[in-house]
């Protein structure tokens, strides 16, 4: 666009805009222009005034003389960056109409006058004050009831208490946010010494407010990010307070948000990351300045927070990285700018974007491993050399004999990740389940029924810790019995079938004290070593051979029903091949006969814990299967509210809490997606034809479908990544999806009730269209949390059923058990 010879010579929107013609018409009279850089969330005007151009942005006061230089084309992000408007001035005589239009096609109405600025910023602000403040109210209403123990808050709680207590623990979920509640309670007075048991369990004098207090405090701050994450998408005030108060009186975002939960704390860090990236992003035409640094890095310290708490936070992580590579690529193609500057973009996002978060991720686990250094009941699901790291386990500062010898009491570990214990106990088999003999399992906690006496096969009559008799050692290749120290039975197999797994061998305890049959003998040896060779203890990494029918003892994973008291199934697999699950190490040895050396040498580096840890909590993770009688839900569940789940109390005599979204705010969710999908798919296909849009339209469709789109892609991939899961799945795994599709539902109807407030003639009656519909929306949502608020809040009497409840009548579900 340029001012030459006093008049315009060429006006473009801002998606390609082209540099001055060179070598064409007389000299430039403008000594000064702007430049227009992606992301710009203020779609910006140009003037020409007394020779000079300058450009007015969205906000009228603001006007930015930029040095003379080559347009740049400007790639944007929805609205902001996508249009370029035109005004009337000295040099040019008249204004390109249609980007007039489409200019005020995006804004409200009617747009303020340019003395107004301070108002409407005053006035956002105003907003932005109240929504912090009503939804810090509804979060700490009645928040020390009920004064016992709700739903999840038995396992947080105690982890809380673990890190209280500097006590190891195993849990499927990375360590911040369980950091987090454990820094609250010490911080508020808690001691550590509540045990967490059960729900329903009474807190009574113990301090619990400080832990419930600090999910409530970072769940108050999801309304003010969404509103900021709508208004920046949007420009419109409108948009943002709607997506606001359908989070503010969500019965659903309110409940998980009063309770020590993981869920408040992790999409605190979402909505961050979210907030932080489209701040960024808004401040692309000031790149390398000191809000653009800010925010980027703030938006790396959320992604590691976000994953830090669950690995769901993968999730934003990808949204982030594809907004990333999608402005990368925009800059690289932008041709006013030279590589060195797109380097400079490239290495400034892998700074913050990589490195940044990579790093305060890995300090994340190493606090939680400096904190938890006693032994606790998570010491099994980890490897011996982890173990002997922690105070007060058996190994740690340990001294036990090096090899291996006849006589001694050992425990033989699994060394895949979460297996656990080679473990007999004197139940047996049900009939129908093989033979019915002893059982043989893995155990995942250090007990008696983990311990063997290693024997040769061929002898039962001397005592090897007899010390009269000579020490003899195990040796590679050595064919040797397992007998059970507790039950006095011989680690045995035969060709009956396991119980879960299908072509391979049941494993059993046979025998009669330690007197059984050739079954019960086995060929051990130790992986890449050569017969004879003696096996170490802990470091030695062996395979035990059943010797009459070839297969290798191991364990499936696989968890035995209620009569194998869901321990994991052992197995002897004809399939030869190495796997870990095949594979074991003798942890504890004992034998007076034997002098011991320290374990001190075996402790593992940093990167060798946290490998470990990942491994650990990702089996963690696969293992989460649904069991008998056990409440879960299904993905297609989620979205239509079909069913909540129980807090706290069943009986009309208990204080029941019911998780359940608001149903009108996430009906009305739904159908926004369904809608959006349907009114972005004919928008898209009318523009692909050519279709020429209404001017007025323009400017709207833009910011639907970018605005929109990002908040769609944000639920898309916080929601439809969980039908992949095989894992057992909850209600509440829908929240962080819900938090964008409530944003998506304020953005859609805003753009929606602007188009229609166009048709009247009048802008009063445009204005008053526009406003009625806005404010028919929010008080719908206000009344539904009238009526829901006691599924939050809690109730005691009569149930939904009996007409004197004041549920009577709101269950709409025969799915809804309130």
């Amino acid at each position: 666009m340029l001012c030459a010879s006093g008049r315009l010579l060429a006006a473009r929107t801002a998606t390609s805009l082209p540099a001055p013609p060179r070598g064409r018409g007389p000299a430039l009279r403008c000594p000064r222009r702007e430049l227009h850089f992606p992301g710009n969330p203020d779609p910006p005007s140009w003037d020409c005034l007394a020779g000079r151009l300058t450009r007015a942005s969205a906000s009228p006061h603001r006007r930015v003389i930029l040095r003379r230089g080559r347009m740049p084309p400007a790639v944007g992000r929805g609205l902001a960056g996508s249009e370029l408007r035109l005004r009337r001035s000295r040099c040019g005589p008249r204004a390109a109409g249609r980007d007039v239009a489409i200019q005020a096609a995006a804004r409200s109405p009617k747009r303020p006058a340019p003395g107004s600025w301070r108002f409407e910023v005053a006035g956002r602000r105003a907003m932005l004050a109240l929504v912090t403040l009503l939804s810090f109210a509804t979060r700490f209403h009645r928040l020390d009831q009920p004064r016992h123990i709700c739903w999840d808050e038995t396992h947080f709680g105690k982890m809380g208490s673990y890190y209280i207590n500097r006590t190891f623990f195993f849990d499927v979920h990375p360590p911040l946010g369980k950091m987090l509640i454990g820094l609250a309670g010490y911080l508020s007075g808690y001691d550590g010494t509540f045990l967490f048991q059960k729900p329903g369990d009474k807190y009574e004098h113990h301090s619990y407010m400080g832990m419930r207090g600090f999910c409530a405090f970072l769940g108050s701050w999801l309304v003010p990010f969404a509103f900021l994450i709508v208004l920046d998408l949007s420009n419109s005030l409108p948009a943002a307070l709607l997506t606001a108060a359908l989070l503010t009186f969500d019965t659903g975002c309110l409940t998980l948000s009063q309770y020590i939960l993981l869920d408040p704390i992790l999409m605190f860090f979402i909505m961050a990351a979210m907030l932080s990236m489209v701040k960024y992003r808004s401040c692309a035409n000031r790149p390398f300045s000191a809000p653009w640094w800010s925010w980027l890095s703030l938006t790396g310290i959320s992604l590691a927070c976000a994953l830090g708490v669950k690995f769901v936070g993968l999730f934003i992580i990808l949204q982030v990285g594809l907004n990333t590579i999608a402005d990368l690529w925009h800059l690289f193609g932008d041709l006013s700018l030279s590589l060195v500057t797109v380097g400079k973009h490239l290495m400034a996002r892998v700074l913050c974007l990589i490195i940044l978060p990579l790093v305060l991720y890995m300090a994340i686990f190493a606090v939680h491993i400096m904190v938890l250094n006693k032994s606790g009941p998570g010491d099994g699901f980890f490897s011996s050399a982890f173990q002997a790291r922690l105070s007060g386990n058996n190994l740690h500062n340990a001294s036990i004999p090096e090899h291996l010898a006849y006589g001694s009491v050992i425990t033989v570990k699994n060394l895949r990740m979460a297996i656990g214990y080679l473990h007999s106990h004197r139940h047996l088999y049900p009939e129908g389940i093989g033979a019915r003999q002893q059982q043989v399992t893995t155990y995942l906690h250090k007990d008696y029924n983990n311990l063997w006496i290693i024997k040769k096969h061929n002898t039962n009559s001397a005592d090897p810790l007899d010390p009269s008799f000579p020490v003899e050692f195990v040796r590679h290749g050595d064919i040797i019995r397992l007998e059970h120290k507790e039950t006095s039975r011989n680690l045995h197999s035969h060709y009956h079938e396991a119980p879960l797994t299908r072509k391979h061998y049941q494993v059993t305890g046979y025998g009669t004290n330690g007197t059984g049959d050739s079954n019960d003998f086995w060929r051990i040896e130790v992986v890449n070593r050569k017969f004879g060779n003696r096996i170490k203890v802990l470091r030695s990494r062996i395979r035990l051979i059943h010797l009459v029918t070839g297969c290798v003892l191991g364990s499936s994973g696989k968890v035995l029903p209620k009569w194998g008291w869901e321990q994991l199934e052992v197995t002897c697999t004809p399939y030869l091949k190495q796997t870990l699950n095949s594979i074991w190490n003798v942890e504890d040895h004992i034998n007076p006969k034997l002098p011991n050396i320290s374990l001190d040498v075996l402790q593992p580096s940093f990167p060798e814990i946290l490998l470990e840890s990942h491994m650990v909590m990702i089996r963690g993770n696969n293992g989460l299967k649904p069991k008998d009688n056990d409440f879960t839900s299904k993905p297609w569940h989620w979205p239509i509210n079909y069913q909540g789940l129980r807090f706290s109390g069943a009986n009309d005599t208990d204080f029941r809490v019911y998780l359940l979204g608001n149903p009108v705010v996430w009906w009305l969710n739904l159908v926004s997606i369904a809608l959006y999908l349907l009114l972005g798919s004919i928008i898209v296909v009318a523009m692909q034809r050519g279709a020429q849009l209404p001017t007025k339209v323009e400017g709207l469709t833009r910011v639907l479908l970018q605005g929109g789109g990002q908040v769609l892609l944000g639920w898309m991939l916080h929601y439809f990544p969980f039908f992949l899961m095989g894992r057992i799945l909850y209600f509440h795994h829908y929240f962080p999806a819900m938090l964008f599709s409530s944003m998506l539902t304020g953005i859609l109807w805003d753009t929606l009730l602007r188009l229609c407030a166009w048709g009247p003639a009048s802008s009063s009656l445009a204005r008053a269209v526009h406003a009625v519909g806005i404010l028919s929306l929010l008080l719908g949502a206000a009344y539904s949390f009238y009526l829901f608020h006691p599924l939050a809040y809690g109730m005691v009497g009569p149930l939904a059923q009996d007409p004197r409840s004041p549920m009577a009548g709101l269950r709409w579900l025969e799915s809804w058990e309130f």
